[in-house]
C-alpha cells in the first residue's frame, strides 16, 4: 500500500462528509479526539447565541423560555440512542469524577441490602486513576476493600466475594474492549453489580447498556462526544435500580420539586435524582452540539458504519508500524473485537514523550500515557480521521526517528499536562 492508495481509500469513504461538521486546523492531524474531541463548527455558534442571546437578552427568563431547566435530560436523551439507553434514562451533570462517586455509592448501598457479606469492589490496576481514587474513598468511608487486578482472567476467581465489579469498557492505555455483555452476564451469575465506565467507548464504539444489562454506567463528554474541554458527564442506571436508592450527593436539582424550596429532601423519580447541582448551561449546549455529531452519523449507517472505518483505520495503523517501524511494540490489541478506537505503542528506550512533542511540532497530535510501559497514544475518530492522516502520521514518526529529531532536549521537557 502507498500514499496514493491511503488517498483513494479517503475518496471511497461514504462517511467522508461527516469530516465538513468540524473545524479542523489546516495542515493539523489529529489523532488525539480519544483526550479531546475536535470542534464541531456549530459549536462556536450555539454557544454564541446562549451567551449574546439567552443569558444576554433572556435573562433569568431563558430557564422557562429556552428550557434550559431540561437540559440535562433533553441531551441525555440524545446520549442514550449513542451508548444503548433508553429514553429518560440518562442525564448530563458534573464530572465524570462526581458520577462515578454517584453511581458506585448507590451500588454499594444495593450491595450492602442484597449481599451484606461482600466485602470488596473490584476493579483493574490499569483503570483510569479517578475511578480508582474515588472508589478507593468510598471502600475506606464504607468498610469495603477494593481489590485490582492485573488481568480480566483474575476476575473469575474473585466474584463470589464480591459486591461491586467497576470496569472501563475500553482502556485508556491500551485500547483494550472488555465483552461488556459477557462480562457483565459473568458478574450476574455470581450476584455481583456491574459499573461501566463508557469514557474511552462511547461515540466510538457500538454501546448497548440495555442489551448487556448493565446495572450503573458513567462517561465524559469531551472525548468522542466532541463536547468541549471540562464538558459535563452523563450517568445511566438501569431502570430496575434507579429508584431504590437516593444517591449520595443529593443536590437541589435532584430534589422531586426543586422550586419547592423544602428544606427536606424528597429524591426525584427515576435518573433525574442523581442530579445535584443547577445545571452547566453553557458546557451542556456546547455538549449537545458534539452529541449531534454523531448522531448526524445515523444518515450514513450510524455507530456500526463508524466502528468499521475506525477498525480499518487502527488496523493500518498497525500494519504501517509493524512494516516501518521494527523498534515500537503494538501495544493495542491486533485482535479487531478487543480493540477500541486508538492505537498504543511503546519504544524499548526511554524516549516515549519526547517523540510524542517531536510529532507535534510536526503537525502530528497524539499524545504520551506514562506507565510501565510509557504509552505513545493515537486516537483515530472515524467522523474526521482520514486514511491519509494515518499513512502521513507514520511516515511522519519515521522521519521523527530515522533523523533522531526527538532526542533534541527541548522534547525532553515535560509541561504541566501530558
Amino acid at each position: 500500500m502507498n500514499r496514493d492508495d491511503a488517498v483513494a481509500l479517503d475518496q471511497a469513504d461514504p462517511l467522508a462528509p461527516l469530516r465538513d461538521l468540524f473545524d479542523l486546523p489546516e495542515g493539523t492531524i489529529y489523532l488525539d479526539g480519544n483526550s479531546l474531541g475536535a470542534l464541531p463548527r456549530a459549536t462556536a455558534g450555539r454557544v454564541a447565541e446562549v451567551v449574546t442571546q439567552e443569558w444576554g437578552q433572556g435573562l433569568i427568563e431563558s430557564w422557562n423560555t429556552a428550557s434550559w431547566i431540561t437540559l440535562p435530560q433533553r441531551v441525555g436523551d440524545k446520549i442514550a440512542r449513542i451508548i444503548g439507553a433508553g429514553d429518560g434514562e440518562v442525564v448530563v451533570a458534573d464530572s465524570t469524577s462526581l458520577n462515578v462517586y454517584k453511581v458506585l455509592a448507590s451500588a454499594l448501598s444495593i450491595a450492602a441490602a442484597d449481599s451484606p457479606g461482600r466485602r470488596i469492589v473490584v476493579s483493574e490496576r490499569s483503570n483510569f486513576p479517578t475511578d480508582l481514587y474515588i472508589a478507593s474513598s468510598l471502600c475506606r468511608d464504607r468498610g469495603y476493600e477494593l481489590v485490582l487486578v492485573d488481568s480480566p482472567s483474575e476476575i473469575e476467581g474473585l466474584l463470589d466475594r464480591t459486591a461491586v465489579l467497576m470496569l472501563t469498557e475500553v482502556n485508556y492505555r491500551t485500547g483494550f474492549l472488555h465483552d461488556m455483555a459477557a462480562v457483565t452476564a459473568g458478574a450476574h451469575e455470581h450476584g455481583v453489580l456491574a459499573v461501566w465506565d463508557l469514557c474511552h467507548s462511547a461515540g466510538a464504539v457500538p454501546v448497548d447498556l440495555r442489551g448487556a444489562d448493565a446495572d450503573f454506567a458513567i462517561g465524559c463528554g469531551y472525548k468522542f462526544l466532541n463536547g468541549g474541554p471540562g464538558s459535563p458527564a452523563f450517568l445511566w442506571v438501569n431502570p430496575r435500580h434507579v429508584d431504590r436508592f437516593e444517591q449520595p450527593l443529593s443536590g437541589w436539582m435532584g430534589h422531586a420539586a426543586p422550586f419547592e424550596m423544602s428544606p427536606g429532601y424528597r429524591p426525584a423519580e427515576g435518573v433525574s435524582r442523581y442530579l445535584s447541582g443547577t445545571p452547566a448551561v453553557i458546557g451542556i449546549s456546547a455538549l449537545e452540539c458534539g452529541v449531534d455529531t454523531l448522531l448526524a452519523s445515523e444518515a450514513y449507517g450510524g455507530i456500526e458504519a463508524l466502528r468499521e472505518k475506525s477498525l480499518a483505520l487502527t488496523r493500518l495503523f498497525a500494519d504501517l508500524v509493524a512494516s516501518r517501524l521494527p523498534g515500537f511494540t503494538i501495544e493495542s490489541p491486533l485482535d479487531d473485537a478487543r480493540r477500541g478506537s486508538q492505537l498504543s505503542l511503546s519504544f524499548g528506550e526511554d524516549g516515549a514523550y519526547a517523540i510524542v512533542q517531536a510529532l507535534i511540532e510536526r503537525g502530528v497530535v497524539g499524545d504520551f500515557r506514562a506507565g510501565e510501559p510509557d504509552i505513545l497514544r493515537f486516537g483515530v475518530t472515524p467522523l474526521y480521521t482520514r486514511y491519509v492522516d494515518v499513512w502521513d502520521a507514520v511516515d511522519h514518526l519515521v522521519s521523527v526517528m530515522d533523523d533522531d529529531e526527538w532526542r533534541d532536549e527541548r522534547f525532553w521537557t515535560r509541561g504541566a499536562v501530558t
